[in-house]
Parts: structure tokens; sequence; C-alpha cells
């Protein structure tokens, strides 16, 4: 019986690092990207403003860059490889190299990438990450990793599914895309259409507290305008002063994420008594109408100008009256509702494929580990 085919390596002797610049300036804004720690390629959200573009690094298709800080990045270790058709430019702080051309007959790209992906390598990679405030895990620490490798072919196997996922998901997010920008334009159209009417006389703040004692379900609201748990130490906190949220009114923090604001959908829940809770006059506006309107950018603009305006930097009910949005007709206000539904069942629903292509990277490694120890040479 011939020894199953499986070959231990150092990650270093298959890959090697890269440092090409854009000293020609030939890549602009549009080509920086940054690394998520969901071992994505993002668009940057630094400030680029004065920053000397030559000096980033070109990383062609398939070649991989990572950043080696590790700390305060949710223990995850924030690397991908470019899996886009055209080049891109990172910043010079991140490490770029690519699998060894004498290599590629041993180790695929893509597997390696799955490989990277798996939530058992960023804890390997936390756990071997060094430094005191600021934690790395560098070049070395990278080539020192010992990683063990089916024969290519079942390599390629294992990530053919991979690709073939992420090509559903893909296409379905396109989609996904289009049905925004539908609900954008229907919104934009809106707005032509029809005159903006400030809507301070529809809003009512409430104040009804829990003096009871009857609820203890506290929350907070976050940026992405929804309700969670309170992170707050709530050892000895005698709730009978805090505020009570009923279905379909609105909650937010006057001083804390100014512009984080939620729609209450479920059973009733407690904020601080810091927070500002107020309902909709239904005959006039559907709240979910108008959480539609305070989701878009456009909200936190104004929330900043208005709150920046105030001695106290607060967003008072006052200023949040004077936001103005056109108020058509509820019927045509449902019309759009049903359109942004639809978008959201279905971001739901997309997020959630994300989360399976992520779920399958440790399955897909250990099939091809086991498929390697059954074949025999």
């Amino acid at each position: 019986m011939g020894s199953s085919k499986l070959t231990i390596y150092k990650l270093g002797d298959l890959i090697e690092p890269l440092d090409e610049r854009n000293s020609d300036g030939k890549y602009g804004v549009n080509d920086v990207r940054g690394v998520s720690n969901l071992k994505q390629m993002m668009r940057t959200k630094a400030d680029l403003y004065g920053r000397d573009l030559r000096k980033f690094q070109i990383v062609k298709p398939g070649y991989f860059v990572f950043n080696h800080r590790t700390s305060r990045n949710g223990s995850k270790f924030s690397i991908t490889y470019n899996y886009d058709s055209e080049n891109h430019i990172f910043t010079e702080d991140y490490v770029v190299f690519r699998v060894k051309e004498n290599c590629l007959s041993i180790l695929s790209p893509k597997w390696l990438y799955i490989y990277f992906c798996r939530a058992e390598f960023d804890r390997y990679v936390i756990t071997n990450s060094w430094g005191s405030s600021t934690e790395f895990f560098n070049w070395d620490d990278l080539c020192d990793v010992s990683i063990t490798l089916p024969d290519l072919q079942t390599q390629q196997k294992y990530a053919n599914v991979y690709d073939a996922m992420c090509a559903n998901q893909k296409a379905y997010e396109k989609g996904l895309d289009d049905l925004k920008l539908t609900c954008d334009a229907y919104i934009e159209e809106l707005r032509r259409k029809m005159p903006c009417e400030k809507i301070g006389p529809y809003i009512k703040e409430e104040n009804l507290r829990n003096k009871d004692n009857k609820l203890n379900n506290v929350q907070g609201v976050r940026k992405d305008k929804t309700f969670i748990p309170t992170i707050a130490n709530m050892n000895g906190i005698e709730l009978i002063n805090y505020k009570i949220v009923k279905q379909k009114w609105f909650a937010y923090s006057n001083r804390i994420n100014i512009g984080s604001i939620a729609l209450r959908y479920g059973a009733p829940c407690l904020v601080s008594p810091s927070y500002t809770v107020f309902s909709v006059d239904e005959k006039i506006i559907n709240p979910e109408y108008l959480i539609l309107w305070l989701q878009r950018d456009e909200f936190i603009h104004f929330a900043f100008f208005f709150s920046m305006g105030t001695v106290k930097d607060e967003l008072g009910l006052d200023e949040l009256g004077q936001m103005s949005i056109p108020i058509p007709d509820l019927e045509s206000q449902s019309n759009i509702l049903d359109i942004y539904n639809v978008y959201l069942a279905r971001k739901n629903l997309n997020e959630k494929l994300k989360l399976q292509i992520k779920n399958i990277c440790p399955i897909l490694i250990k099939g091809a580990i086991e498929e390697g120890k059954s074949k025999r040479g």
C-alpha cells in the first residue's frame, strides 16, 4: 500500500513577498482598497487627501495582501487576495505576497485563501501574535505556519465548489443592487414631484415610564438603526424611571451616536431616561415610511448639523422636527414600502448566503484533507 497523498510544508517555502509600487502614479484613488476582517477587499475608508499614492503597493489578480496589525480587529486576521480581474493598490503598511510560480503545481492560491478564511486560522494568528499595546502577526510568522496539503487536483476540486457558491451569491447580490437602485429612484422621483414638509407637526414626544416595574428588557440603539440589548452594566440599576418604547414608536439617544435612531417593531422595551422617545401621527405618516427616510445618509448629515448647532450638542425633538420629507398619501407610502421591504428581505438572505460561504470554508479544507488521506500513491 502506498502512502496517502498528503504533504506537510512550511508556508514560507511556498510563498514569496512582493513590493511593487505605484511609482508612475498609474493607479488613483478609485483603485485604492483595504482589507476587512471578513477576508474581503473593500473600498478604503481612510482620508486620502494629501497622500502620495505612488508609495502604495500594487496587488495584481491572484496576489495576497494582509494587515499585520491584529489588535482591535475583532479577534480576526485581515487577509485577502485580489479576486478581481484588475490591479488594485494598497497602502504601504500592508504586506503583499503570492504563491511562488514554481509552487503553483503544489498549492492552489484559491485553496490557500479558503484555508485563511477559517475561524481556526484566525485563532492561530491571534494566539501567535506578539506585542504590547499593539499586536502583530508579521511575514516571518506567516512563513512559519505549517500547512498540510492534498494533491493539487483535490485542492482544485474543493476550490471549484467554493467558486460556484461565490458565483451564485454574487449573481444574487447584483439583483439586490438593482432592486436598491429601483427603490432609491422611486424615492428621488417622489421628492422631485412633490414639495417636502417638516415632520415636526406629525411627531409627538412620549414619556411613558416603567413605574410598575413590569418591564426589564432594556435596549439601546445602534448606528444601523436597530435596537440591541444594552451593553451598560445594569447591576443595581432601578428601572422604574426608564422610558417605555411601544411598538411603532421611535427612540434615539440625543447625545450618543448622533443620528442613531430606531423604530420599535416587537414587544415594548425600555430605554435609558436620557433617550428621546416619540410616536408619529399614523393617519398622515406610516412609521415605516418615516424610518425609511431616517435611514438615509442625508439624515446623518442633518442630525450632525442641527445637534452641533446647540449648546449641548444634542438633537432634540424640536430640531428633529425641522427635517423635511415628501409626505404622499398613505397608499403611495405603502407602495414604496412594499419595494423596500422586498429589498430588505433579499438583503437579509444575501447576508445568510455570505455566512454560508464563510462557514463552508473549514468543511472544504477538512474534506480536501480527508480525501487526500484516502488516496494512495
